[in-house]
């Protein structure tokens, strides 16, 4: 059973520092018990000062990098080096400052193959059964989450663990973990700040159930931990707001 949690902080940067700590918690925890940590990463602003965070002299000693497995929740279907990519984003603000195992999409790719090469990857990485200790996701002012948008096939996916879709609504083909694998993963960390936010963020964790209309709503870990870290300014319309 999915347990969740709301966290709502200050500020930006509050929710950025608050994800650091915990992948560093988590980070320690994998590596002690398995002599691994494995970690899928998102793209966005809150998240780049998050990597920020991890590679800076005050966090990067504190995990044992060469035993990090870093994925990619979702991608764009452009070059590594294109400015739109995620992967570029999470390059340039850690992934060149630390020694991880960095295996990425191939977004320059054709879009079916690069899903199922990278499918591949993963299963050659899990097994049979994928099982991210951290997952982290954002959430957009539409509802989607990874490259799982509103409408589409892919919110609905059961058994692939990667899928490539054309996203007519950004006129460009993405990449995506499905739910099967986010819902596989031991824990799941929502980052999502800024006032544009709020009321989305209202209509997914106290609207009604629609995960179609609002992919964010299809993650709940079948057996580890969902935690919602917001700003004030996203937590603004929040009927339960947390204490």
């Amino acid at each position: 059973m999915s347990v969740r949690d709301v966290i709502v902080l200050p500020t930006k940067p509050a929710v950025a520092r608050a994800a650091a700590d915990r992948i560093v918690d988590a980070a320690a925890s994998a590596i002690t018990a398995r002599g691994r940590f494995t970690i899928a990463l998102s793209g966005g602003s809150t998240p780049r000062a998050m990597f920020q965070l991890l590679a800076s002299d005050a966090y990067r000693t504190r995990i044992e990098w060469a035993r990090v497995d870093v994925c990619f929740g979702d991608e764009r279907c452009v070059p590594p080096h294109d400015p739109a990519s995620n992967y570029r984003m999470a390059r340039e603000a850690l992934l060149d400052h630390v020694p991880a195992r960095v295996h990425r999409m191939r977004g320059e790719d054709e879009p079916a193959a690069a899903a199922a090469a990278y499918e591949r990857e993963l299963r050659e990485l899990f097994g049979e059964a994928p099982r991210f200790d951290i997952v982290l996701l954002g959430m957009g002012d539409n509802g989607h989450t990874a490259s799982l948008f509103p409408g589409l096939r892919a919110v609905e996916e059961r058994e692939r663990w990667v899928v490539a879709e054309y996203v007519a609504e950004v006129s460009m083909w993405r990449l995506t973990l499905t739910p099967v694998v986010l819902n596989a993963a031991a824990e799941v960390l929502f980052l999502v700040a800024g006032a544009d936010k709020a009321d989305m963020l209202h209509r997914v964790l106290e609207g009604a159930r629609d995960p179609v209309a609002l992919p964010a709503q299809v993650v709940a870990p079948r057996d580890g931990r969902l935690a919602w870290l917001v700003d004030a300014g996203a937590a603004a319309k929040l009927v339960r707001r947390p204490a």
